[in-house]
């Protein structure tokens, strides 16, 4: 006779729940995605495999609405899920991010199939929401007209294991009138100084050695409070930090750049010489007229300061061309900006209307071969001047932290990718010892590209950082990450200039 406790049970094991999210847009919605992942990880569904392209339990879309073709490239690939949802019982698609703020209802309209649309105030609610709607077998619809949390208390699952973006603030004052963020984001708030601090401290624990301080406005941090000096104050408590090897900020403002931060920024010395500062147009009367708080002669101003305390600073810049009234007397002020001030790189862009903005039913919209014609010589100017400004760093020696995946070339090159302290991208020559990224080389650069510089001899020297063990551990630990991040502005690192778009050019600033 076999007793009770002898008895064997047939136990029925499910595998995990997966789950894909697909990020469009700025940063914040990078780091949103980031927060998405960690919610999903922590109620227990597994991340799918790279290339799963959509073939996932749930299906995330964080959608961005500062593109003019947002909405239709989000229908697009609702519709191309719609079939896939049909073969598997038990898939749920959820929409979020600025265009769920936006849209709303119309979303579950447009595309029944969808199961969770929330929106920019209550990312933390995805998993209960997720679970509600399988349990009530409906669609459900929750859009937080203000922020519920701080989104940085919420778990988060970083891309990366070496450098990390850390919000400082969420939401935005200004009134641009071409960008429909602050009304999607809402006012700014900031988060608490020693909160802040306590975050990129256990980043480092953790192996980190890059942050990127984020905000939509990120340099009138402390406005909250009205503390001019608070940015400042924070990049000063930032070279304070042990184990720190570089800091970055994005996107300031040049309304809130004051001559404390450009002396905090030469002052310490983990805080890197690379400025990315939106100019939008060179015209003042164009600038008036998008309610940006500053002139040409300001501006200009911002950047010759800087670069004398800093002469090895890397200045790159968001550009709208075609904005409605703008005449070619404002273009060529345009331009004249863009020779003076020798960005390192642009993300220039085709004014397009969008719906909710003062822009959008403006008088004089330029018309599109204009603008078009307009866009490609500024493209043109800003191509030669990134490849004249390169050239100076030809001779230089550097010390690269070596990127994941940002040299889409290395394998067939043999070569490695690092970001220079100003964040351009080094492609170099793979040494005999392993190297892994997080780790730090020292390299001779021999030749350079309008968009990137080769160190094509030997490095000199490498150095094993604890961000590199980070990686490798994680590495170790984990299946390769999948696709699935599709982004219009930078990722941690140097974004690519100039491409060609027909967005606002606004994301977060």
């Amino acid at each position: 006779m076999t007793s009770s406790g002898d008895r064997s049970q047939a136990v029925d094991v499910q595998e995990p729940k997966t789950y894909e999210v697909r990020t469009y847009g700025c940063q914040m919605n990078v780091h949103d995605s980031e927060r998405l992942s960690g919610l999903l990880e922590g109620a227990g569904y597994v991340r799918a495999p790279e290339g799963s392209d959509g073939d996932a339990d749930v299906v995330v879309f964080n959608t961005c609405a500062v593109r003019e073709n947002a909405d239709n490239r989000l229908y697009g690939n609702l519709g191309r899920l719609a079939p896939m949802k049909t073969k598997r019982p038990g898939m749920q698609i959820a929409v979020g991010g600025c265009l769920a703020q936006k849209d709303r209802d119309t979303i579950v309209k447009k595309a029944p199939w969808v199961d969770v649309v929330f929106g920019t105030h209550n990312i933390g609610k995805l998993p209960v929401l997720l679970e509600r709607a399988r349990v009530q077998e409906e669609a459900q619809v929750e859009i937080a007209e203000s922020l519920e949390a701080f989104p940085s208390t919420l778990p988060t699952r970083r891309e990366s294991a070496y450098a990390a973006w850390v919000s400082i603030s969420v939401g935005c004052n200004n009134t641009c009138t071409f960008c429909i963020v602050p009304a999607l984001r809402g006012k700014e708030k900031d988060r608490r100084t020693g909160d802040i601090l306590a975050e990129i401290e256990a980043l480092v624990g953790e192996g980190v050695s890059e942050i990127t301080l984020l905000g939509q406005n990120v340099n009138a941090y402390g406005s909250d409070i009205g503390d001019r000096e608070a940015f400042s104050k924070l990049l000063r408590a930032c070279g304070r930090i042990e184990g720190l090897e570089r800091v970055r900020f994005t996107s300031p403002h040049p309304r809130d750049f004051t001559d404390d931060v450009i002396a905090a920024m030469a002052e310490t010395p983990n805080v890197m010489p690379q400025l990315h500062m939106p100019l939008q147009s060179g015209s003042d009367p164009v600038l008036k007229a998008m309610r940006r708080s500053y002139r040409q002669d300001r501006y200009l101003g911002i950047i010759e300061k800087v670069r004398a305390a800093i002469p090895h600073a890397a200045i790159t810049t968001d550009i709208i061309v075609g904005f409605p009234g703008e005449t070619e007397e404002d273009f060529e002020q345009t331009m004249h900006v863009a020779r003076e001030a020798r960005f390192s790189a642009a993300f220039t862009f085709q004014y397009s209307k969008r719906p909710g903005t003062p822009a959008a039913t403006m008088e004089n919209q330029v018309p599109k071969e204009v603008v078009q014609a307009r866009y490609e010589r500024l493209v043109a100017l800003q191509e030669q001047i990134s490849w004249d400004e390169n050239k100076k760093q030809v001779g230089r020696t550097l010390e690269l932290m070596v990127a994941e995946g940002e040299g889409r070339k290395d394998g067939a090159t043999h070569r490695l990718s690092g970001r220079a302290p100003d964040n351009r991208l080094v492609h170099f020559t793979k040494p005999g010892q392993e190297v892994r990224p997080g780790d730090v080389v020292t390299v001779e650069v021999t030749y350079a590209a309008p968009h990137h510089l080769l160190a094509e001899g030997a490095v000199l020297e490498v150095r094993r950082t604890r961000a590199g063990d980070a990686w490798e551990k994680r590495n170790a630990a984990e299946a390769p990450k999948p696709a699935g991040v599709m982004l219009g502005l930078p990722k941690i690192g140097a974004p690519e200039p100039l491409p060609v778009a027909t967005g606002s050019g606004c994301g977060c600033d």
